[in-house]
């Protein structure tokens, strides 16, 4: 069997990916990195880690990039957006990671249905080590907005949450979403908006594994 271990700051390119059986991304370990990586590959430590970026599956999927030129303009949408927006599938998405175990994502709650543009809301939802050993797992909370009048991500990462759960363990994961923090910014008002819409909510271990599904609605102000 032939590991290959990454050392690098992104996201990379791996058309060889199908020839080997497992890839682990070191970043840049630091000096205990031969350590920490071997503690890794023999089981020692139950890797929990999440990826920050998401690893495009070839050059094409990315926005062009002239590095020759003086100055470069950018839009709104990068990364896990940017495939969104176009129904581009990654390599590897933002927010994914393995482990020696496995996790299962139920009973999804959100409370109240409905919210001031200034309240919050409570999502809950239960994760369980469905695997043989203990690990940590980093829930994930993102936020679409339905039916809104401008042009804003399928999904934005609102909320995330570390746990460790021990073998047959389940847990129920709190998470917090200000409306304030649903906002976007009205150049023409020249102020921050919360719209009075219908917001999805989406809660599981990566960008593309959500596996709970809910939504919430804001008011209209008074």
């Amino acid at each position: 069997r032939t590991i290959v271990v990454l050392e690098g700051s992104g996201a990379l390119l791996m058309p060889w990916l199908g020839q080997v059986s497992a890839v682990l991304m070191a970043w840049y370990p630091g000096e205990a990195g031969g350590t920490a990586i071997a503690e890794v590959l023999f089981g020692d430590v139950n890797p929990s880690g999440k990826l920050p970026v998401t690893f495009p599956r070839a050059e094409s999927d990315l926005p062009p990039f002239d590095d020759t030129s003086p100055a470069v303009q950018y839009g709104y949408f990068h990364g896990y957006r940017y495939l969104d927006r176009n129904d581009t599938a990654p390599l590897f998405p933002f927010g994914f990671g393995l482990a020696y175990t496995t996790f299962r994502y139920s009973n999804l709650a959100i409370t109240p249905a409905t919210v001031s543009p200034w309240g919050r809301v409570r999502v809950t939802a239960e994760v369980t080590n469905t695997g043989p050993v203990a690990g940590d797992e980093v829930a994930q909370l993102y936020v679409g907005y339905r039916g809104s009048r401008v042009d804003r991500a399928v999904r934005d990462l609102k909320a995330f949450a570390r746990i460790h759960l021990e073998p047959g363990e389940t847990r129920t994961v709190p998470f917090d979403v200000r409306a304030p923090d649903l906002a976007y910014w009205d150049a023409g008002a020249g102020a921050l908006v919360v719209e009075p819409i219908a917001y999805t909510v989406e809660v599981g271990p990566s960008s593309r594994d959500l596996p709970l599904a809910g939504a919430f609605a804001v008011s209209p102000r008074r």
